[in-house]
């Protein structure tokens, strides 16, 4: 290994909590950089009295950056969830997680077998109903905290009014509506997947279309269009004889999780009335996260990263990130060519990888034709990112950016006002130093990739999954708006700028 194995420093619980500290930054952050960054991610990898298994099992810690006139105030804290609590008083795992098996006695685990009970340890992203902000995961359970304080505020049920065990973390906006747009997932005798709308406001769903499945298939997130919504369908999922079973032997969703006898498969609905249209099979892959999709002549262009196979999922123990020889997951940024009348994909490698947490100007150019993808890449024998790639899928070029050493987070891109192109904004990036035992918020220039600015958190945090920018201008909303140049209205897209979640 051509380094040494400081990335284990991201996968160490960090205890400590912040409530509201003032950042000493360097160089610095533009001055139309007006709001609050709000990640999510692991802060603890165990119980009181025992070690989690996988990366995904891990409590949730917020961590908020205020940004005022160049100014940075920091603050952290783990989110209180039921399960959190239980590990911290009693010491042990409350429900099933991903991979590792609840401590409760036998008939306390077949009882959440059979009632369905999920882990409410939010730990994937972040979201926001109205003025309400929340802790978010694959669940049917939302935590909501105040922003200033990150202070845990109560609980959401994600799943009222809808037919579904649980909703996926990842939500699309609709801006004609002002509604989000995201898929319920229901187990049992069947499989079915609920596509619905809420708005943004925070009311009730509705369901626009239910697809049903005899096997248990994994969906992580789905991608938007002009006129259709894109439902990526993986042919891996669980073996739900096995994870019935595991309610006796203690095998978990990662010991259930099997290749399926299906190709991948493009679900495509149409995105008003949630009638299916067509669905475009291709050879097998495994999905996390799509970049973006778009609509040209008669087919559908998807951009996201994927993954040979379940490996995507199996190696992200805690044990294999932290040796020093990690098999870590290879996920390239492939591009997917959907014809409208159904058959056989065609795709093509934009970029090989390993690559991951891919992030376009969303703001701009979701639903529609785009130029450039960011995303997170891995190299020199790592488990964590060493660098932020800058992918232009247009002249086929790359841009880099990187220090040794570190590890940089999903890069989060935030518009300029009134901007001039594509990529005129920023990204920012929380960004580990191992070393030095600290993290930083990193500010970079989202068209060259050069260093605007950055300010140095008082300690180090585990690395994150997915966070959210939200504009200070709009406080009262779930989304930021502006209105958009002449150079965006010439290409005849979207006239109104949006930050997700």
């Amino acid at each position: 290994m051509s380094r040494s194995a400081d990335y284990r420093a991201g996968f160490r619980t960090q205890t400590e909590e912040k409530t509201d500290v003032d950042l000493p930054v360097e160089g610095s952050f533009p001055e139309w950089l007006q709001g609050d960054f709000i990640g999510n991610g692991p802060g603890q990898f165990e119980t009181r009295e025992q070690q989690l298994h996988h990366w995904f099992d891990s409590f949730a810690m917020l961590r908020r950056f205020r940004i005022e006139n160049g100014s940075v105030r920091y603050a952290n804290k783990f989110i209180n969830s039921r399960d959190y609590e239980y590990a911290n008083d009693d010491g042990g795992v409350r429900t099933p997680f991903p991979g590792t098996p609840p401590d409760r006695p036998i008939w306390t685990r077949v009882q959440q077998i059979l009632t369905g009970t999920f882990p409410d340890n939010p730990v994937i992203g972040v979201q926001r109903f109205g003025d309400e902000f929340a802790a978010v995961t694959e669940s049917p359970t939302a935590l909501t905290f105040d922003p200033d304080t990150l202070e845990t505020t109560g609980r959401r049920d994600l799943t009222a009014g809808l037919e579904s065990d649980l909703t996926l973390a990842h939500v699309h906006y609709d801006h004609d509506e002002d509604t989000f747009l995201n898929i319920g997932v229901s187990y049992g005798g069947e499989t079915a997947f609920t596509v619905f709308s809420r708005p943004a406001s925070g009311g009730s769903p509705t369901p626009l279309t239910r697809l049903q499945f005899d096997e248990t298939p994994y969906i992580h997130s789905f991608a938007l269009t002009e006129h259709h919504i894109v439902v990526t369908v993986n042919p891996f999922g669980l073996d739900t004889t096995g994870l019935l079973r595991g309610a006796i032997t203690k095998e978990t969703f990662l010991d259930a999780f099997q290749a399926l006898d299906s190709p991948l498969r493009f679900v495509v609905l149409n995105r008003t009335t949630g009638e299916h249209e067509t669905t475009v099979t291709a050879p097998s892959a495994f999905i996390y996260h799509h970049a973006n999709a778009y609509e040209r002549d008669d087919e559908i262009v998807v951009d996201l990263v994927a993954f040979e196979d379940d490996r995507a999922v199996t190696e992200l123990t805690l044990p294999n990130l932290r040796s020093d020889d990690p098999q870590v997951p290879v996920g390239d940024l492939y591009r997917y060519q959907l014809p409208l009348t159904g058959g056989e994909a065609t795709r093509e490698c934009l970029h090989r990888g390993p690559v991951e947490f891919p992030m376009i100007n969303y703001r701009a150019v979701n639903g529609q034709s785009h130029q450039y993808v960011y995303l997170v890449e891995t190299n020199n024998g790592s488990s964590l990112p060493t660098d932020i790639v800058k992918v232009d899928t247009k002249n086929r070029t790359v841009q880099r950016w990187g220090e040794a050493n570190t590890h940089p987070g999903e890069p989060v891109f935030v518009s300029k006002p009134n901007p001039a192109s594509e990529d005129d904004g920023i990204l920012l990036s929380v960004v580990l130093d191992p070393e030095a035992n600290y993290s930083e918020l990193v500010c970079l220039d989202a068209g060259s990739l050069s260093e605007r600015g950055r300010a140095r958190l008082p300690h180090r945090l585990p690395y994150g999954f997915h966070g959210q920018f939200y504009d200070s201008s709009s406080p009262s909303r779930s989304m930021a708006w502006d209105r958009l140049d002449s150079w965006f209205d010439s290409r005849n897209t979207i006239t109104w700028l949006y930050s997700p979640g």
